[in-house]
């Protein structure tokens, strides 16, 4: 949009106005977060009912790159297209934060599985050693004489989040 000036009648040049020829001269191109970009991020996260589920506003700003799916598809869409200092909350599916709920993640295994002398609760968080040396994080789901179910969906799958997100940088 360019800029008018009309000098109604008080021209002595004989001019009808004057324009510039950019619309914001001495303006600068702020920079917009985009795939391949080092990011740093501040965010709260919170469930539906309004719950805060994790924040990074009392420690450092959470870094990672943009493409190299380090965060969850949502939220890393969220911040495609973010200036430096803007700040936005967006509501992630469950299908592009987590995923859903997944029924064959629910797994029974025997009490003579699990470490001897371990007390277990239901809520209680342990470590499951697959075959191929990996570590995933479980949470036991339920208890019986003979068996632990343990549940390996992520605490927060099925669970649509909305995040609080302000673009502290771009590297």
């Amino acid at each position: 949009m360019q800029q008018v000036v009309n000098f109604s009648g008080l021209n002595p040049f004989g001019l009808e106005s004057i324009q510039q020829p950019h619309a914001n001269p001495g303006a600068y191109i702020v920079a917009q977060a985009k795939a391949g970009d080092h990011v740093k991020v501040h965010y709260t996260g919170r469930l539906q009912d309004g719950t805060i589920f994790d924040s990074s506003r009392d420690r450092e700003p959470l870094e990672f790159t943009l493409g190299d799916g380090e965060v969850i598809p949502g939220f890393e869409q969220a911040v495609m297209g973010m200036e430096p200092g803007e700040t936005k909350t967006v509501t992630i599916s469950a299908e592009e934060a987590y995923g859903p709920r997944r029924d064959d993640l629910l797994i029974e295994v025997g009490r003579d599985q699990v470490a001897p002398g371990l007390e277990l609760a239901v809520g209680q968080q342990l470590q499951l050693r697959l075959q191929d040396g990996r570590i995933i994080p479980v949470t036991v789901a339920a208890l019986s004489e003979e068996t632990v179910t343990i549940d390996a969906n992520h605490p927060l799958a099925g669970e649509d989040l909305t995040f609080e997100i302000e673009l502290v940088a771009i590297d």
